[in-house]
């Protein structure tokens, strides 16, 4: 399998050397099996002659236009973590070169995967629209508001939709890595992930910080105080609406707007949030703590906690 890994300048460092690292690792216990599937044949390309990662360090990239056509392409994330310089490197003319070069990918059917940031840059592309994708965690809100047609899940890991592959924040570029050597043999990704010690995430919600992303929009960020601080009653739109000075529809709008989420839904991942928070600070019961986040009983809690996180009440406390 060709692989074209397409480094951009400012590209993250973690993110780049995971995904190296990842495919190198797959070549090496290939050749241990008995039948080995294909090598994963990968070549370092830039838009430019020159690239240099958010560290400083110079990348040895390839010149497009010497790589040939490959099966697949990876954009791993560039180095711009926050909304303001993530929207300036956005409109420079790296993104828009690569653009043009992922946009030719696609249409000749290449499959493309691009992992925390980089789901940015594919993103701007336009291929994204009307795909299923995810992207880093922290970033939803600014990118539900630049990209409103792409169908965003951002609680998942990896999402694969038609030819395109996307992850989830930072150390998702492993995730996402991982996904696409068990396409060529399931048996082989396992056995990466055993080597490089990686345990199955198939939901970023355990990692999101709701208040993080609630600060995004006033609104939204007195919705979740006031939740917060109400999370143990039962949960009235009316009640929330009221308290806040606004209407139930414009409370819901801009909660879809900014989070992706109903009022009800957001309330649900606080109560999660808290309860895993609860589960592992407290020796409190399962029902004791449900009643704490404001379910009445503790078998609807089990039951959510394993859905959301994949996880029992054991492995959550251990």
């Amino acid at each position: 399998m060709k692989i074209i890994v397409l480094a951009l300048d400012g590209v993250f460092d973690t993110g780049l050397a995971t995904i190296l690292d990842a495919f190198t690792t797959a070549n090496e216990l290939a050749a241990l099996q008995e039948a080995p599937p294909p090598a994963f044949i990968v070549t370092l390309a830039g838009v430019r002659e020159s690239v240099r990662s958010s560290q400083g360090m110079g990348v040895p990239v390839v010149p497009l236009l010497d790589c040939g056509m490959p099966d697949l392409v990876i954009v791993p994330a560039i180095g711009h973590k926050m909304p303001e310089p993530l929207t300036r490197a956005l409109d420079t003319d790296d993104i828009r070169d690569a653009g043009d070069a992922l946009r030719g990918w696609a249409g000749q059917g290449v499959r493309i995967a691009a992992a925390c940031i980089g789901t940015f840059v594919l993103a701007e592309s336009g291929l994204l629209d009307e795909q299923d994708a995810t992207t880093t965690w922290w970033l939803t809100p600014m990118f539900r508001q630049r990209y409103p047609r792409v169908r965003l899940d951002a609680q998942r890991m990896v999402v694969h939709s038609g030819q395109f592959v996307t992850a989830g924040a930072a150390l998702s570029h492993l995730d996402m890595a991982l996904w696409l050597i068990r396409q060529s043999s399931p048996e082989l990704a396992e056995l990466v992930a055993r080597y490089l010690i990686v345990d199955a995430r198939p939901s970023q919600s355990a990692y999101v910080i709701s208040d993080h992303l609630a600060h995004a929009d006033p609104l939204v960020s007195r919705f979740d105080r006031w939740a917060r601080e109400n999370l143990g009653q039962g949960f009235s739109l009316d009640l929330a609406a009221d308290a806040l000075a606004t209407s139930k529809r414009t409370l819901a709008r801009r909660l879809q707007d900014v989070m992706g989420k109903t009022p009800v839904g957001y309330v649900q991942d606080l109560r999660i949030e808290r309860a895993v928070h609860l589960l592992k600070t407290t020796g409190n019961n399962i029902d004791r703590i449900a009643e704490q986040v404001g379910y009445r009983d503790g078998v609807t809690l089990r039951t959510l906690l394993r859905k959301r996180l994949g996880k029992g009440l054991r492995d959550i406390r251990e």
